[in-house]
Order: structure tokens, then sequence, then C-alpha cells
């Protein structure tokens, strides 16, 4: 299988990592802003095609899908032309920053019906995936899901404290992993969401802080918290109170409440969370299915989104 790459940052990086360990995958094409820093992705991962333009890209015989990483605001626009171009796709996420353009991805993959995922990576995380399965078992039931979501970005950079050409966004982005987690873990609708947000940045024109509260109709309850400003360890920390124990999952690791670990090595084939997201998508196009985290299954976290910011106007 022949993929393109959109968008060769940090996060690029990672797919390109993990891309290398699946079998029979190919990355035949490059696109990034620049040719400079396009060029020297792919000379690093040999990559044979580089360009600035998508559409150049669409248009080879030889690409079968496409991975987006490019900025938040591009997503639903070029995962229309992947499709368009009759090309599987999936993009990073977010899948939009507005519910009516994460509608209009959902309208064209049914229209085309290829394959269409979102890189929801915690479904993926072996942490995660460990507690799924107990729930599934009905060894679990979540009573509640405390999470933090931390970084310290008063300047806009990247992971890579690399400066960015777009604005990140506290919710459509950094929200949409918990409240779509939260909804895959519970197997539930969320039917009461509410949010506040502190003052905006001056320049960059995004709220710093926010804190989100979600409950489902049998009365699961998720409390988030997401800050810029945090000073302190970064990432986000998913705390699952359960009725039957406490686990604290910090990315692809898994702890008891009492910080006692516990061994997700064996979950899947890998423990890289990115790595085994691209392994989906790719089996997905392969199997002829559709994938975990396709546009259809996160589109309901996205209207919660929705729900969330029109909420806080």
């Amino acid at each position: 299988m022949k993929l393109a790459l959109a968008g060769a940052g940090a996060f690029g990086e990672k797919h390109l990592d993990g891309l290398k360990k699946i079998d029979g995958v190919e990355v035949v094409s490059l696109v990034d802003r620049t040719q400079e820093k396009g060029r020297e992705i792919a000379e690093k991962y040999g990559i044979g095609h580089v360009t600035t333009d998508l559409d150049e890209t669409l248009a080879r015989d030889d690409v079968d899908a496409v991975i987006l990483c490019t900025p938040t605001q591009m997503h639903a626009a070029q995962a229309i032309a992947c499709m368009e171009a009759g090309k599987h796709v999936e993009v990073e996420i977010p899948l939009a920053d507005s519910w009516a353009d994460a509608q209009a991805v959902m309208a064209k993959q049914k229209e085309t019906g290829l394959v269409c995922m979102v890189g929801h990576t915690r479904r993926f995380n072996p942490s995660h995936q460990w507690v799924h399965n107990k729930i599934k078992a009905g060894d679990l039931s979540i009573q509640q899901m405390d999470v933090q979501t931390f970084f310290f970005r008063r300047t806009n950079t990247n992971a890579k404290g690399e400066p960015r050409s777009w604005t990140d966004h506290l919710l459509w982005h950094h929200a949409a992993h918990t409240v779509d987690l939260f909804q895959y873990q519970t197997g539930e609708a969320v039917t009461v969401a509410q949010a506040v947000e502190g003052p905006p940045h001056p320049e960059l024109g995004i709220a710093m802080d926010m804190s989100i509260q979600l409950k489902t109709e049998s009365g699961k309850i998720c409390t988030l918290s997401l800050s810029f400003n945090n000073d302190g360890p970064l990432g986000t920390f998913f705390r699952y109170i359960c009725d039957n124990g406490t686990y604290i999952a910090r990315y692809d690791d898994l702890v008891t409440g009492r910080e006692e670990a516990i061994d997700v090595s064996d979950v899947d084939v890998s423990m890289n969370g990115i790595e085994l997201q691209d392994r989906e998508f790719v089996a997905a196009i392969r199997e002829g299915r559709e994938p975990n985290s396709s546009v259809a299954k996160v589109l309901p976290c996205y209207e919660t989104l929705y729900r969330l910011e029109e909420g806080m106007k």
C-alpha cells in the first residue's frame, strides 16, 4: 500500500515512525508547508516525492491513501479533497473546528464509501484499550472520569518548541480527545454538556483555560480541566473512577489509583498508540471495513463540542 503524508511537523514524524513498522506500507509522497523542511524529512525517511501542494500529491496514481497532519483549520477541506480524488484518508484530530465542517466530511464519506478515519489516538493507547476491554467484559463500570489536559503554551509553538503557523484550540482539539473517549468508554450518549472558559489570550485570541462537565443518560460523569498556562508536568492524565477499582492512564501507561503499575504490554501488537492507530487505518482499507474512530463513530464527539461552544456563548 502506498501512502502520502501531509504535514511534516512534530506529529507527522510520529506517524512516519509508526508507518515504518507496518509491513507492506510505503510512504511515496510528502506534503509540507515549505520545500526545505519537506526535503529534510523526506531524506530522513526515504520518501521520493516532496511538494508543497496537496493537489499535486492527490493527482498521483501511486497514492492509495493520505494521512493529514496539517493545521486544524485545514482538516475538513483537505479530508474532503482527498476523498474527491478517490483516496482513503486518515485525518489527525480534530476532524474539524466546527460542527458544519464535521458534518460535511461525514457526507462526503457516505457519498464515496472510502475509508475516512480520524486520529482519536486514545481509543488505541494500550492503557485505554485495557480499560475498554474490562468494561466490555463486564468487570468495570465507570462512575466518573476525571481528566487534566495541561500544557504551557503562552507562545504559539508546537510540541517540539518550534513556531506554529496556526493556532491551537483547547475545545476543538484537546477536549475532543476526552469527549470522544468518555462516550467510547461508557458506550452512552452525553445528555448534559456544560463548559466555562477563562479570558482569551491577547494575541492568540483563544481561551487559555477551560473547564468542562459531561453526564451520560445513566448518570456517569466526566470532569475535564484544560490549560495552556500550566507550568508543570505536561500532557493529559486520565483518572477512571469505577465501581471496581480506580485507574490512572498516562498515554500508553496505566497504574491503579494507588500508583501500582499494570502491565499492558500484551494488550496489542505495540505499545505505541500512533502506530496502532495507523495499523487500524491500513487494516480497514485492506479488509474493506469501517475502522475504529471512523468519521461516523467519532461524529457524536463533534456534536458535543458544538453544544459546549454554543453554551459558552
